[in-house]
């Protein structure tokens, strides 16, 4: 959808509502308190449909973040529009510029975004070739080069099946006690996993795993089927969005924009359905 398709379908409040009310709970459908197959009829002045039958009444923005929201519904749609059809995410100076929003509302906005989109797009557990490996998000310290414990600097570790979904996590080190616990609750045994030579990969075949590793040490990236290329692909895109868009991402809120990037690469071979997706999940 490009952005005259997208005003085409949502001109206005009233048909950002009743497309939320088709993809909630649909136009025709049984009533929840009748138990009647029914159709489902707007009510003037109030954002709200009610059963033919019996009267009960549907609030489509029940129980998401529009419900108790001053900002018009279409403006939210068309947040999300932007979160969907971008590589490297939206900062919030740009919905305050393009919404006409104040900052605040903007920056609250596009972090509620944000969460939807990781919770949406789940954990589901890895198999087959999966790659695990480990980067840095955050600042540099002048003169310490690269620095691991560098109090600037925050630990994500990834997971990714090849041809399949990412999976990443803050973690506060790089221990075996912090790492195998992860990787045992989020990757089927009997996978391959493929690591670089850390110490810290080592004995992971006794969680039952097949463990393959490549010397990175020694300059070895590829050794037949044993790579990390692909997660380091996705530790690439996701460093130069935050860089080149959002400059700085806090500890704090930075498991948020790892949901939202999640969401997008997991849906790269269907994004035409990211956005129904959002507003079905609430």
């Amino acid at each position: 959808m490009n952005i005259q398709e997208f005003f085409t379908q949502f001109p206005d409040d009233e048909a950002c509502l009743e497309h939320l009310m088709v993809v909630r709970y649909g136009r025709e459908a049984k009533c929840p308190s009748c138990k009647r197959e029914t159709k489902f009829h707007r009510i003037l002045k109030r954002p709200v449909y009610s059963c033919q039958f019996c009267g009960h009444q549907i609030y489509p923005m029940a129980g998401t973040p529009f419900q108790d929201s001053h900002t018009p519904l279409q403006k939210w749609f068309y947040a999300m529009y932007l979160f969907t059809t971008s590589r490297h995410g939206v900062p919030a100076k740009e919905l305050q510029r393009q919404l006409s929003l104040t900052y605040k509302t903007a920056w609250r906005m596009a972090h509620v975004i944000r969460e939807y989109m990781g919770a949406v797009d789940g954990n589901d557990k890895l198999q087959g070739d999966v790659e695990v490996d480990e980067t840095l998000i955050g600042g540099h310290i002048k003169g310490q080069g690269y620095q691991r414990h560098s109090p600037k600097k925050t630990i994500v570790m990834g997971m990714v099946e090849r041809g399949g979904e990412v999976m990443t996590k803050v973690v506060n080190d790089c221990k075996r006690k912090t790492l195998f616990p992860i990787i045992k609750e989020n990757v089927h045994k009997l996978s391959k996993v493929h690591t670089d030579d850390a110490t810290y990969y080592q004995k992971l075949s006794r969680l039952g795993y097949i463990h393959d590793t490549v010397a990175h040490g020694e300059k070895e990236y590829v050794r037949g089927n044993a790579y990390t290329n692909t997660i380091e692909g996705f530790w690439s895109q996701l460093k130069r969005s935050i860089k080149g868009t959002h400059i700085h991402v806090s500890r704090k809120h930075l498991p948020k924009y790892l949901g939202e990037f999640e969401f997008r690469y997991n849906r790269r071979n269907s994004p035409i359905s990211m956005m129904d997706e959002l507003l079905m999940a609430f």
